[in-house]
């Protein structure tokens, strides 16, 4: 016999199953412990199953006043690590019915247009990178449910903060630096105006400085190879000593940091050792693989995204910040001995 082309309804999975329509609305919405038998659900469950019937997500949605729609707001797509932001929150997201639309806020032109008509009425809220805070304005974006990662937890504008422990990483690179014996160092900081990178520069300082018989001299550099391969030039024929370690905000500005040692004919590391932070694709693709730390850029966006249901749901998310490792490759030895 021909199946009919009506879409099944809940009545029909109540009486299919024997129940009221309270009784289907609570199990399949996952709400009919302490209400309805474990034999019951199951009656439920089985009777949905054989009728092929589906939820009418866009009616729930509308009671709710939800369109279970998210933004990830990121900078320029111009590295690995933020698509694996969005892997890790995209998964969380359809775990739990929510669908995740990235926004890229291109470098160097300010923010894109704005992808709805009404950000307000088309998002239930927003993931943001501090990195580009900068087009939440456009969007309203700082007007919802806002979770800012990579930012400050004491001035943030979200409702919460979701952080890797960036600081941990700077005191796990210079450690491993100082205890090759290396005194004399270059930190090639990315010129981006962001807490995260200010936030390297400050831990980086105070670390080094810590040690007597230290020297630290700074270059800021655009995140690209050839902006950190002219920066790292002009720091280095600069006068005075040179530096025997390159301490990069970025693994792109390593491959930069790089390239500028090779035309000066310097070899990395037996003049110059270099480290890196992220563990992009990159740092195993030159050589000698780059000695950096280790991001788990798809834990950080799962974390984003259980951040904001807690935010949504009225609980308080996790505020721990999300461990990181430092890698030890081959771009990192003692200084040379003079």
């Amino acid at each position: 016999m021909a199946r009919s082309s009506t879409r099944p309804t809940s009545r029909d999975v109540a009486q299919a199953a024997g129940v009221s329509q309270a009784a289907v609305s609570l199990v399949l919405g996952g709400k009919w412990r302490g209400r309805v038998s474990e034999a019951t659900a199951e009656r439920v469950r089985g009777a949905a199953r054989d009728l092929g019937y589906r939820p009418n997500l866009a009616a729930r949605n509308l009671r709710l006043g939800r369109t279970r729609t998210v933004l990830l707001v990121v900078p320029a797509l111009t590295t690995e690590f933020f698509a694996g932001v969005y892997t890790g929150a995209a998964r969380v997201a359809a775990e739990h019915g929510f669908g995740v639309v990235l926004y890229p806020s291109p470098e160097g032109i300010g923010p894109a247009r704005d992808p709805f008509a009404s950000a307000q009425a088309a998002l239930d809220g927003v993931i943001a990178s501090s990195m580009a805070a900068g087009a939440l304005s456009a969007i309203r974006g700082d007007q919802l449910p806002l979770v800012m990662l990579d930012s400050d937890p004491e001035g943030s504008l979200g409702a919460a903060t979701v952080n890797l422990d960036i600081a941990d990483g700077v005191r796990q690179v210079t450690g491993h630096l100082l205890g090759l014996g290396h005194r004399h160092f270059l930190h090639l900081a990315a010129d981006v105006p962001s807490w995260t990178f200010e936030m390297r520069a400050r831990e980086l300082r105070a670390r080094v400085t810590a040690e007597p018989g230290t020297r630290i001299r700074t270059a800021r550099a655009p995140i690209s190879i050839e902006g950190a391969r002219t920066a790292t030039e002009a720091a280095l024929i600069a006068p005075g000593p040179r530096p025997t370690a390159v301490v990069c905000d970025d693994d792109k500005l390593a491959a930069g940091a790089y390239k500028a040692l090779r035309r000066l004919g310097l070899r990395v590391p037996d003049d110059v050792s270099v480290t890196g932070l992220d563990d992009l694709a990159l740092a195993t693709a030159i050589d000698p693989e780059l000695t950096t730390v280790r991001l788990d850029a798809e834990r950080f966006g799962e974390r984003g995204m259980h951040a904001l249901l807690a935010v949504l749901d009225g609980r308080e998310p996790d505020r721990a910040d999300i461990p990181v490792e430092l890698v030890v490759r081959g771009s990192t030895a003692p200084p040379p001995t003079a």
